[in-house]
């Protein structure tokens, strides 16, 4: 049991392991930001330009409730009368936040690989020139061409 204890703590105590961790923080708070940011800054907007339509009471009545029957002026009022309900316009959405977090991971890993990015190498000196007289290719360095046997400065 001790040795189990003291492999519990090494695991514990690992970079990758304490790197997780503040991830899974960082990325609950991040999922609240993007609701918010869907709920209260995009929704309203799109929802003025289709009519007003408020995406939360986008749903379709499955089973009406015991109480009263369909049809409900809105989810709380389905819900309240029990009756069963599919909710599409919180899955509408949802799908917008996955959208703007997958486009956020996006950028972020862009930025993070672009970072890591490593010049292009320069290009390698020429190791040969042509020849002005013949226009044969002849060694940098040499100072008579081979081919034709011209003096070259």
């Amino acid at each position: 049991m001790k040795s189990f204890i003291s492999e519990f703590k090494k695991f514990i105590a690992r970079g990758n392991v304490m790197d997780m961790a503040v991830g899974i923080i960082i990325g609950a708070a991040f999922t609240k930001i993007v609701n918010s940011l869907v709920a209260d800054v995009i929704m309203p907007p799109i929802s003025l330009l289709l009519g007003n339509i408020d995406f939360t009471n986008w749903f379709i009545v499955l089973r009406d409730g015991a109480e009263t029957a369909a049809p409900y002026a809105s989810l709380e009022a389905a819900k309240a009368a029990g009756a069963v309900t599919m909710n599409l316009g919180f899955f509408i959405n949802s799908i917008i936040s996955f959208l703007i977090v997958a486009f956020a991971i996006f950028v972020i890993i862009k930025a993070i690989n672009k970072m890591k990015e490593e010049p292009a190498p320069a290009p390698a000196a020429p190791t040969t020139k042509k020849c002005p007289y013949c226009f044969s290719e002849i060694d940098i360095k040499a100072t008579k061409c081979p081919h034709c046997t011209s003096d070259i400065k």
